[in-house]
């Protein structure tokens, strides 16, 4: 059995080999999959949450993460999302691998969203706008980078100024042209590629800003109280999801599915589409596209797949 570590699991699965990896998966079937949501007991308002899946043919893949919400505030403090991915052979049950759980949603998440830039950005992205500063934000960043190679500049912007400039700093150091920006609706103005990551719980990017040809990713809206653009954005893009499954308690396809702004016909398509040739991605150059994030249990099993494959 081959035990990874964060360090381990970065190391193995460097963005393009990830992205490649992503997208010969979704030419293939759909695993099976399920999540179990157990809150404490003690009602302490923390969560964990089992995530297995199982390719026809293929390995069980599982995630077991703790989500932990106070634990940033703690001495040292400690990630909020932590936990693990166990993978087993599908035919005999026998383990295969364990992998730090952190890096690996880390990892899945970036990766697929930038999976979703390679397919619909436009070639010749240059602004990158990477919306919230949290842990993610520097692997998005990389990950967008590494899916479209015309992007020259990232932007970062957050609530808490400090924070932007910390993560701008830190991409600076690894040889990224990156800044923080004070002026979120000038910054989206400018961008090409604008990636969400955020806890968000109101519209942050204004669709009347998005200049045409602009690649909208919206990762962090994962209940439907959240919300990371608005209507104005929906209205004036082609959608895309990784998978349908779960999208209507996402929230912002929720929120306008729930409420008719949109109807499930306006999703022109998921990664499994797109990779399949079922759907045309980008259909011209002025062309708003929006992807949402929706994630699942599914993209566990494709990244164990290939940390297994890769190491």
């Amino acid at each position: 059995m081959k035990v990874y570590d964060a360090a381990a699991v970065r190391a193995a699965l460097p963005w393009p080999v990830l992205i490649r990896a992503l997208s010969e998966a979704h030419r293939g079937p759909v695993p099976a999959s399920d999540v179990v949501v157990q809150g404490d007991p003690a009602g302490s308002g923390n969560q964990f949450i089992t995530l297995p899946g199982w390719l026809a043919g293929g390995p069980v893949a599982v995630k077991m993460v703790g989500v932990f919400p106070a634990n940033e505030k703690l001495t040292p403090p400690q990630p909020n999302v932590q936990g693990l991915v166990a993978m087993f052979d599908g035919s005999t049950g026998a383990p295969l691998l364990v992998a730090d759980g952190a890096a690996m949603t880390e990892r899945k998440t970036a990766g697929d969203s930038a999976l979703g830039a390679s397919l619909l950005a436009r070639d010749d992205a240059e602004m990158l706008l990477i919306v919230g500063a949290g842990a993610l934000a520097p692997h998005f960043a990389e990950a967008h980078m590494a899916a479209r190679p015309s992007l020259r500049r990232v932007m970062i912007w957050n609530r808490t100024a400090h924070k932007a400039v910390a993560v701008a700093a830190q991409l600076r150091a690894g040889g990224i042209d990156a800044g923080a920006v004070s002026d979120l609706d000038a910054a989206v103005r400018q961008a090409d590629v604008i990636s969400c990551v955020t806890m968000s719980d109101r519209p942050l990017v204004k669709g009347a800003l998005l200049k045409p040809g602009t690649h909208l990713d919206l990762v962090g809206a994962y209940m439907t109280e959240l919300r990371e653009t608005d209507d104005d954005a929906l209205l004036r893009s082609r959608i895309f999801v990784d998978t349908r499954r779960g999208m209507e308690n996402t929230g912002d396809l929720g929120q306008a599915l729930a409420s008719g702004l949109i109807s499930p016909d306006a999703i022109a398509g998921d990664h499994f589409d797109l990779a399949q040739g079922r759907v045309q991605a980008r259909q011209s150059s002025e062309e708003i596209t929006i992807f949402k994030n929706v994630g699942g249990a599914h993209l566990d099993v494709f990244t164990a797949i290939a940390l297994f494959e890769a190491g």
